[in-house]
């Protein structure tokens, strides 16, 4: 797994994004009922489980996690490298295909990027040569990734994409008022998604919201969440005109109120299905 603007911070605050990161993903893989071990090094992590599939559903949904590959581990010398690929790519080219190997380092390795594709890409040709495969790097019907990282390495095809973001629960606390529209219901997300801790009050019920966050809560009148940073309204352009700030202490904030009709809704669609 791979993060996106975790990775602009300066190195104390990049730290302690990650530790709430893997601690936002551990509890969404135990919400979930998905058993898994977490690990990271140098701007990725890694989710080992039986269940792969279930272990994605989970961490798609986790604010923060940028893309997410399955991939086949080995070790970084180059022979295990190949033999991983070689192996890894019968099931994967057919009669004809053209493939393109993309590689990167990252460590001390004494051998380059372009050495791991060229010597990968051999391995990957004499494994599948009996179905006349060939080799093109930039018009490929299958490219297979591969990652050199310190000792370990790894081979995938695809960057499944999330929906990246800050880690819930690093930008401080929130209320957010829902009326039961999808527009409310987009502009906390779109707040869970800067990586604020959501509070909800009014039409909240059985939520989609926490699907993105297990701690996600609804407050009533009487209940005094401690240092709550703002609120958050989901209103329009149509109707921020004639809002009345003054009657707020805090600050309020308008997450939907650049998106059209069509955009929220579409949005929330995603939103109620968890994807």
């Amino acid at each position: 797994m791979r993060y996106a603007e975790i990775g602009l911070k300066s190195t104390p605050v990049r730290r302690r994004f990650e530790s709430v990161l893997k601690e936002n993903i551990l509890s969404m893989l135990v919400e979930d009922g998905v058993e898994a071990l977490v690990t990271n090094k140098g701007a990725r992590f890694y989710v080992e489980a039986t269940d792969i599939d279930a272990a994605v559903r989970s961490v798609k949904r986790v604010f923060g996690v940028a893309s997410v590959s399955i991939a086949e581990e080995s070790t970084s010398k180059m022979e295990d490298m190949c033999s991983t690929a070689a192996e890894y790519s019968k099931s994967r080219l057919s009669e004809g295909q053209i493939f393109a190997v993309k590689a990167r380092r990252e460590g001390s390795q004494n051998y380059t990027s372009l050495d791991m594709g060229r010597e990968i890409g051999s391995a990957i040709f004499l494994a599948n040569e009996d179905k006349g495969v060939k080799v093109d790097l930039t018009n490929p019907d299958v490219v297979f990734f591969v990652e050199s990282r310190d000792n370990r390495a790894f081979i995938f095809q695809d960057y499944i994409r999330c929906h990246a973001g800050l880690p819930v629960g690093t930008q401080g606390k929130v209320i957010a008022f829902m009326d039961g529209s999808d527009r409310s219901l987009v502009s906390a997300w779109l707040m869970m998604k800067r990586g604020c801790r959501v509070y909800a009050k009014g039409e909240c019920e059985g939520s989609p919201l926490k699907q993105y966050d297990p701690y996600f809560r609804t407050v009533s009148d009487n209940d005094d969440p401690r240092k709550i940073l703002g609120i958050v309204m989901g209103l329009d352009i149509k109707d921020v005109g004639g809002f009345d700030a003054s009657q707020y202490d805090l600050p309020v904030f308008f997450p939907t109120v650049g998106m059209t009709d069509e955009e929220v809704s579409a949005l929330a669609e995603t939103i109620k299905a968890g994807l």
